[in-house]
């Protein structure tokens, strides 16, 4: 009799469930926030809201005047181009991120856009102001990230706006530099790295610590992009340690969380 049920049970199981079982536990760790970016109302709201708010503040800022010609910077992974189709395929390949992936897909120049990132782009280059992409895309990235933005008709997609990652990930000296010659009126970003190195390398703590500081920013100069499938606050969760593997990793996630 027991062996009947547990046949019964074998065959009840899909080809999708035995596949979803051979794959480590920790690559479902992300699966809800993938879905919830692919498919949820509330992430698309979230994204519309934002390049909302920011052209109500554009506007404003317009309102007085520069010595310096105005420029906007903007984030590229999860502020203008949405990834999302990527960490699905890295899901159902059974890891959590490859880089030879990471890079094939990038090289396929096929991302769709942010919701409202596109339009309110436009709206500032139609205002005159100009746009830089900051990323920490390598050098390797540039051209057929210049291709996905063209593509896709984003204003000021050429070589003299598109920064790339250089020697650090740190993106505050490719800040000062277009601030030599432009007045950065407004930053876009879904990583707070995106902003300021004033969150750079620092514990969960301190960046929360310093997000309390600059809350007068957030909202005014600082316009946040949701994203919950990645990013740099997970770092200190591992306490920036390097080598670590993905059970560890998934590991010091469950530590981390909080109960009551």
């Amino acid at each position: 009799m027991k062996a009947a049920k547990l046949i019964a049970a074998v065959l009840l199981l899909s080809p999708y469930t035995l596949q979803a079982q051979e794959k480590p536990a920790y690559t479902r760790d992300n699966v809800n926030a993938v879905l919830w970016q692919q498919h949820s109302g509330e992430y698309r709201a979230l994204a519309y809201q934002a390049y909302t708010l920011a052209r109500y503040r554009l506007d404003e800022i317009l309102k007085v005047r520069s010595a310096k010609p105005r420029c906007v910077i903007v984030d590229i992974d999860e502020t203008v181009l949405d990834n999302a189709p990527f960490q699905g395929h890295e899901l159902q390949k059974g890891v959590s991120y490859d880089q030879n992936d990471w890079l094939e897909w990038t090289a396929k120049a096929s991302a769709d856009t942010v919701p409202g990132a596109l339009s309110f782009l436009k709206y500032a280059a139609k205002k005159n102001v100009q746009v830089f992409y900051v990323t920490n895309r390598l050098k390797t990235e540039f051209d057929a990230t210049l291709k996905n933005l063209k593509a896709l008709n984003f204003p000021f997609a050429d070589e003299k706006h598109l920064l790339v990652k250089d020697a650090t990930s740190d993106k505050e000296p490719r800040r000062k530099l277009i601030a030599e010659k432009y007045n950065i009126v407004l930053l876009c970003g879904d990583n707070l790295n995106d902003f300021s190195d004033l969150f750079y390398l620092k514990s969960d703590t301190d960046r929360s610590s310093a997000v309390d500081q600059a809350r007068a920013w957030f909202g005014k100069r600082f316009i946040v992009l949701p994203n919950p499938m990645y990013g740099d606050w997970e770092a200190p969760l591992y306490d920036y340690k390097k080598g670590l593997t993905e059970d560890e990793k998934a590991g010091k996630r469950i530590e981390a969380l909080k109960g009551y």
